[in-house]
């Protein structure tokens, strides 16, 4: 583990392996040890950087709301600090929102993006009340809120199937400090739309989804690149790929990458 001080922030990242750069982004409630299974395999053939996002895992918060700006900037501190100007982003969920904002931000610095379970759109009026719901509902009753999110990610015919995994992942997330919860639902509930990115971008961009995602509706998340050049992968899961559809996903992410180098 590695840190930075940013903004009189301490930012927890990792720094593994040598070639072109690849930052992982987690999610909402996650952090970036949910990429661990990832990184052998890939750190042989890239340099592969894992970052706590603001008001996760070992990172601080820096506010009471964490804009996908504020992330994307800091991210962009992180690659100044280790002097990378190019990389490739690959975000899961809130991470592809950060990902998108850090496109949008710093084009030039852009190999390519990976959409994992992710949208390029802002969130839908319906949406943005139940953030606000979700905000009061974690003041209430902190674990009550983290074990539910975490338990309707998974695709209901994985629940007992993946019962340990779920585990680890409630404890994980359990670990995100009630600010940084309730900086990232405020962030998520303003971030701008950014399908234009999808069809515009010069550089190569791959969407996975899962068929039973409880958090993105399929149909309404693959018509947004419609007339784009963006690969799509549909797995028949929920919105954890990374675990429901771990041996796949790493076909898919390998594949990607082969086309940034």
């Amino acid at each position: 583990m590695k840190a930075i001080i940013y903004k009189n922030t301490k930012i927890s990242f990792t720094d593994e392996g040598k070639g072109t750069a690849v930052v992982f982004l987690h999610g909402f409630l996650e952090n970036k040890t949910m990429w661990n299974a990832f990184i052998p395999e890939l750190s042989q053939k890239f340099r592969i950087i894992t970052i706590d996002l603001l008001g996760h895992g070992e990172t601080e918060c820096l506010g009471y709301m964490h804009s996908m700006e504020d992330q994307a900037d800091m991210i962009h501190a992180v690659l100044h600090e280790l002097k990378i100007r190019k990389a490739a982003l690959i975000g899961h969920s809130m991470g592809g929102y950060v990902a998108l904002a850090f496109a949008e931000l710093y084009p030039d610095n852009v190999k390519g993006i990976f959409l994992l379970n992710s949208t390029s759109r802002a969130d839908s009026d319906e949406r943005k009340i139940n953030r606000s719901r979700a905000i009061k509902a974690v003041k209430q009753n902190y674990t009550n809120f983290v074990r539910l999110s975490i338990a309707n990610l998974f695709s209901e015919d994985n629940r007992e199937k993946l019962e340990n995994e779920i585990e680890n992942v409630k404890l994980e997330a359990l670990k995100t400090p009630l600010q940084g919860i309730v900086a990232a639902l405020e962030g998520m509930k303003i971030r701008k739309d950014r399908e234009v990115l999808l069809h515009f971008a010069p550089y190569p961009i791959q969407l996975v989804l899962g068929k039973k995602d409880s958090v993105l509706n399929y149909d309404d998340t693959i018509n947004q690149i419609e007339d784009t050049k963006v690969e799509l992968t549909t797995f028949p899961d929920g919105h954890m790929s990374h675990i429901e559809n771990e041996t796949e996903l790493k076909k898919v992410l390998a594949d990607f990458l082969k086309k940034i180098k």
